[in-house]
């Protein structure tokens, strides 16, 4: 979990120090050329090449489709509103399965997962401090790439019925890098990596990997009830990060919200952990 929280946090620096450079259609055309190339190795290393296959392919499109819109947004949140802000919106993420799971996968709403809906929409307004007067694109942008992830995981939750680790990987690189290029392609401009923000790219596309790969690792090697309450140090370290190199103010009502929205989603993992299984 270190590294994960470590690659994940890596990535925003990265991400905001190139974003006056490049758009974020070139930032996640870099990032998945890179996850592509290591996708295929690996998988050519072990000789699992094999498991990918075509028969789910709307599944696959429509899911990188949704992932790859959140993703845009976190980029684009990262340069306008303060990293702490972006992440613990990201944090509501869960909540957003929790009340879409009914819905798109047939599950029940409890008490106690209606409870921490509801500590963690408080959160979610405290952390965004709504003003209709004056409504702000970073925060909307934040919001809506947890809404995103949240029905990612929904879809890769019905994928990983009859889909490989490896299948969805190399769907979400191939079609993500198409994605991004074709975009950041179509208005005729395309600023190429220069010597100064190629090794951000290559920061991003190496930690975007790696933070996958240390999460699902912990998640293998320990239950979630350990691992997750863990991810939630993302939130103070790129708060001390946002501080230190870019003097982001630490704001009561941000320590507040996030707090709430962390207590939501551990008010959830509790449940679902204290579930009998068969």
């Amino acid at each position: 979990m270190i590294g994960s929280i470590a690659a994940f946090s890596a990535m925003a620096v990265a991400a905001r120090q190139i974003g006056g450079v490049h758009d974020t259609f070139e930032i996640m055309a870099a990032r998945s050329l890179i996850g592509f190339v290591l996708v295929v190795i690996v998988a050519a290393t072990l000789g699992r090449l094999s498991e990918v296959g075509t028969k789910r392919l709307p599944g696959h499109l429509l899911r990188n489709a949704i992932h790859f819109t959140g993703q845009n947004l976190w980029f684009w949140a990262l340069t306008l509103i303060p990293l702490a802000q972006v992440f613990a919106l990201e944090f509501t993420s869960p909540i957003w399965v929790m009340l879409l799971s009914p819905l798109l996968l047939g599950e029940k709403i409890t008490g106690v997962r209606a409870l921490a809906a509801m500590i963690g929409f408080v959160g979610i307004l405290i952390v965004a401090k709504p003003d209709l007067g004056a409504v702000n694109p970073g925060v909307l942008a934040a919001a809506a790439s947890a809404l995103c992830f949240a029905l990612t995981n929904i879809a890769t939750k019905r994928l990983t019925r009859a889909e490989s680790i490896v299948s969805i990987l190399f769907w979400l690189t191939a079609m993500q890098f198409t994605f991004g290029a074709v975009l950041a392609a179509s208005d005729g401009q395309v600023q190429w990596p220069t010597t100064a923000t190629a090794p951000w790219l290559a920061l991003i596309g190496g930690a975007g990997v790696l933070a996958h790969l240390c999460l699902t690792s912990a998640l293998r090697l320990a239950p979630a009830s350990f691992v997750m309450p863990i991810d939630f140090a993302r939130l103070p370290l790129i708060a001390v990060i946002g501080a230190t190199l870019y003097a982001e103010p630490i704001a009561i009502s941000l320590i507040l919200g996030a707090a709430l929205i962390i207590m939501a989603n551990l008010i959830n993992l509790r449940a679902e952990t204290r579930k009998p299984h068969r």
